[in-house]
């Protein structure tokens, strides 16, 4: 298998975690034992390119959690085109998520719940359904490892992060090693995959 960022790569990695027994679940089922895929795309850049990854997913049968950042200096999520995004994303079959970015605020529990709270129910109203599931951008210590946030869950709380396999193509690469080849991925736990669709391109590039 080529561990390129093509679309071709990723195909072929998921379609190598579905031969080898995994299920993809959402946050919410997603058990630490057993063969369970979280599939956590974090849309820092590009709305329009999480698209075509959306598509791969939706014909290998896969439902993906795709995590919208609110305050990105790089898109809206209000203009037009970024909700025809986010609504293609959806109609795919696919859940999406608030990305927070808690940098922008006070950091306090008070003041960080009730941004959170406020995004979400801000991305809900261009999504038209509950938004369950906040995942951190730039994560800070005193985010991670903690409960809820907001009354919803987020992608570091212990389940997610330490009690089950994590791997992340941040910068695009994978720092600790391909996903397949994970510690949890060779004993046959669960595992949540986290990538950034902006580094993924249609063909293989350097």
């Amino acid at each position: 298998m080529n561990h390129d960022f093509s679309h071709q790569s990723y195909r072929e990695m998921l379609q190598s975690f579905l031969q080898q027994g995994y299920r993809v679940c959402g946050f919410e089922e997603a058990n630490p034992v057993e063969r369970h895929l979280i599939v956590r795309h974090d849309i820092d850049m590009s709305l329009s390119l999480a698209e075509p990854i959306a598509e791969i997913e939706s014909e290998l049968g896969i439902s993906a959690t795709y995590f919208v950042l609110m305050g990105s200096e790089l898109y809206s999520p209000f203009t037009q085109a970024s909700r025809r995004s986010i609504i293609r994303i959806q109609t795919l079959g696919h859940d999406i998520g608030l990305h927070f970015d808690a940098s922008c605020y006070e950091d306090d529990s008070a003041s960080l719940d009730g941004a959170a709270d406020a995004e979400c129910q801000a991305l809900e109203l261009i999504t038209g359904k509950p938004v369950r599931v906040i995942s951190f951008h730039r994560p800070i210590p005193e985010l991670q490892g903690s409960g809820p946030l907001a009354g919803r869950r987020h992608a570091y709380e212990p389940r997610y992060f330490s009690e089950m396999g994590y791997c992340s193509d941040s910068r695009g690469a994978w720092h600790y090693g391909h996903p397949l080849a994970h510690e949890a991925v060779q004993v046959g736990r669960a595992l949540q995959l986290l990538t950034h669709p902006i580094w993924w391109t249609p063909q293989v590039m350097d």
